[in-house]
């Protein structure tokens, strides 16, 4: 019998992007619309995991935990599928706030790119599974009900809560919101199917074959029992036919079936498991579609006996940069649920690892606050972080091509680590991969780095004679550091200098220092003195002498006073006139404009401009001071010098207007 409701149905209107989105999802064909049921079934499988934890920690709650499930109910007259659990359930407002709204950062980003993607799918520029693949990424869940149901009902009650709440919506950007009185504790999530086959090619919901092959093919491996009711033919009635028994009748009973093996994946040898189970589980315990880089167990016994399945993904999670992002693995204790997303098992610049960890000799009643200062919690965590960058590795060396894009996607939070973690460090630098100057990326190169990037290690094998100092350079993007003017001595030299380009590198070369008791140094700051080092392709036999401009610099470090802290020659500049530098421990522009962003009050830096003396602006501008200093014309010369050295490394005027306007006047 149906819960009945108590007093009168609320409609609220969706959240306008929950509304979109679901827009998208109702009026697009996917290819692979049997996930639906995987999505529903993991939600029920937290939900039993999190009243079971809960029954241990609260044993005034009241609860049953001794038949805890997942029920299949299908219907093929009514054409109807329920899926029940009797987990942990929802309150109301949980209901509003899970159900009713997506409640994420990132719901925007997510819209915008769903509707790109299909965009590109009508056009034939992108696939259906494409476009799966990108609802997946954004973890949508429950919404994919929407892509095998007209309506969808949802009935829950919480446990230790006396009512429940109904949720109902056609996706049509209402829903309605009931109480109930009589709801058993847990979920039931029930669907209105669509017609099976038609535009849509959807399978039978209703059929008991297809529910069967949806579970063993992605749910194969949850630890609760998924039981379906099936029918089965009667056993024959004993007597003659001639009593009164027709055998012509169709008698038939109804038999409970569970449909998963329930097959801890972690508890089974590697070789035991398949690729297409892993991937399942991975999926399960991500939330994502895409398929597994890599697959990683671990196996320790002895002092601290634990096992661990851990996952790197493919794809980038939309919120891996989000400041409300969730990291760490599943904590289980004796095959027992603690904890989703266990932070203290897994550091930030991991936080895109997946997967669970299942120790053995933790108490079930542990707490977050208890892991900060659990000894064993401490020594898993750094045998987590040496076995996944040692996956990593094993990735740099065997698969270039999937270790490139994995790189792209992910090192810039594992650079995170070279600051975070000093005992993770020098593995972190094994496999860290930087664009750099050299003129043939591929030569002397390792097959892993190939043509875009290098590890610090090959570096040092190709430092030039004379060279002892690693030498790199930040900037906003690859393009704007290659064209940098303070590159130009370098490569008059031969010497390859890194290519440093994402936000973390402003502030991890001054955290690690030195590798291998080679400095790390910014060819952006001090005074640079190439002399001994490589050899000087640009050097000319008839330099001009330094003392020629003792004026002249004396003047414009004057006259820039209000801009610059120092005038001087380079030693950096073999072919554009000036550059901006910094001292040798001054903040990048970079790094400063970070610090302003995230709310810190900076005051701008002054900085050093440097004049190439071999040019001939530079001299023209020493030779017109010599004859008339007073010459007001000088002054809008140096000003456009100054400036011009500021575009040159990507920097921003202070008065772009003033400065346009003098260019102008110029020409």
């Amino acid at each position: 019998m149906s819960p009945q409701t108590s007093g009168t149905a609320e409609t609220r209107e969706f959240q306008a992007e929950t509304r979109q989105l679901l827009d998208l999802m109702i009026h697009s064909v996917y290819s692979n619309p049997d996930t639906f049921l995987r999505e529903v079934i993991s939600n029920s499988s937290d939900a039993l995991d999190k009243l079971r934890l809960a029954a241990l920690q609260d044993s005034s709650l009241g609860v049953d935990t001794s038949d805890l499930h997942i029920e299949l109910d299908p219907d093929a007259q009514a054409r109807t599928l329920t899926i029940r659990d009797n987990g942990i359930g929802m309150s109301r407002d949980e209901v509003v706030d899970l159900i009713g709204t997506l409640a994420k950062s990132g719901t925007g980003q997510m819209r915008e790119a769903l509707a790109a993607a299909k965009a590109a799918e009508e056009s034939g520029e992108m696939s259906e599974q494409a476009t799966a693949d990108l609802i997946g990424q954004f973890g949508i869940g429950f919404y994919s009900t929407f892509m095998v149901a007209g309506t969808v009902t949802l009935v829950t009650r919480k446990a230790g809560e006396e009512v429940g709440t109904r949720w109902t919506s056609s996706g049509d950007g209402t829903y309605t919101l009931e109480e109930v009185a009589d709801a058993p504790q847990g979920t039931a999530v029930i669907l209105d199917l669509t017609p099976a086959g038609g535009d849509a090619a959807l399978p039978d919901y209703a059929a008991e074959d297809t529910l069967r092959r949806v579970v063993r093919t992605y749910s194969d491996f949850i630890a609760w029992p998924i039981r379906m009711e099936v029918e089965r033919p009667a056993p024959e009635p004993e007597g003659d036919d001639d009593e009164g028994n027709d055998p012509s009748a169709e008698n038939t009973v109804l038999e409970t079936v569970t449909l998963n093996s329930q097959k801890a994946l972690w508890t089974r040898p590697k070789s035991e498991v398949s690729d297409e189970e892993y991937a399942e589980f991975y999926r399960h315990v991500s939330h994502a579609w895409d398929e597994p880089l890599e697959t990683i167990t671990l196996k320790a016994e002895g002092t601290f006996e634990y096992q661990a399945l851990l996952f790197l993904p493919t794809q980038v999670p939309f919120d891996l940069f989000s400041p409300e992002v969730k990291r760490g693995v599943q904590l289980y204790v004796r095959r027992v649920f603690i904890m989703d997303d266990c932070e203290e098992l897994v550091p930030p610049f991991l936080r895109f690892v997946k997967g669970i960890v299942d120790a053995q000799d933790l108490s079930l009643n542990v707490s977050r606050e208890i892991l900060q200062q659990d000894r064993q919690i401490r020594a898993i965590r750094k045998r987590l972080v040496r076995r996944v960058l040692q996956a990593i590795e094993q990735i740099r060396t065997e698969r270039p091509e999937e270790f490139r894009s994995f790189w792209d996607n992910f090192g810039a939070v594992l650079k995170e680590g070279l600051i975070a973690d000093v005992d993770a460090r020098d593995q972190l630098l094994a496999v860290s991969t930087f664009a750099s100057t050299r003129p043939d990326s591929g030569a002397g190169a390792s097959e892993a780095s190939g043509e875009w990037g290098t590890t610090i290690a090959e570096y040092v094998e190709r430092m030039v004679e004379g060279q002892e100092e690693i030498y790199y350079l930040t900037g906003p993007s690859r393009a704007a550091v290659e064209n940098s003017p303070h590159l130009e001595a370098f490569r008059a030299r031969g010497v390859e200098v890194l290519v440093l380009t994402d936000p973390v590198d402003e502030v991890w070369v001054d955290a690690v220092g030195e590798v291998d008791g080679k400095r790390l140094r910014s060819v952006a700051k001090g005074d640079v003195d190439l002399s001994g080092i490589g050899t000087d392709t640009a050097k000319s036999e008839d330099a001009p002498d330094a003392a020629e401009f003792t004026d002249l610099l004396e003047w414009l470090g004057e006259e820039l006073s209000e801009e610059v802290k120092q005038v001087r020659l380079s030693h950096r500049l073999t072919e554009s006139a000036a550059c901006m530098v910094g001292d040798e421990f001054d903040m990048t522009p970079q790094l400063e404009a970070m610090y302003r962003a995230s709310g810190m009050e900076m005051p701008t830096s002054k900085r050093i401009l440097e004049l190439n003396p071999s040019h001939p602006l530079v001299g023209r501008l020493r030779e017109q001071h010599a004859q008339d200093p007073s010459d007001p014309a000088l002054g809008n010369t140096a000003r456009l010098l100054s400036g011009a050295a500021v575009l040159a490394e990507g920097g921003s005027l202070s008065d772009p207007a003033e400065f346009a306007r003098l260019l102008v006047d110029r020409i």
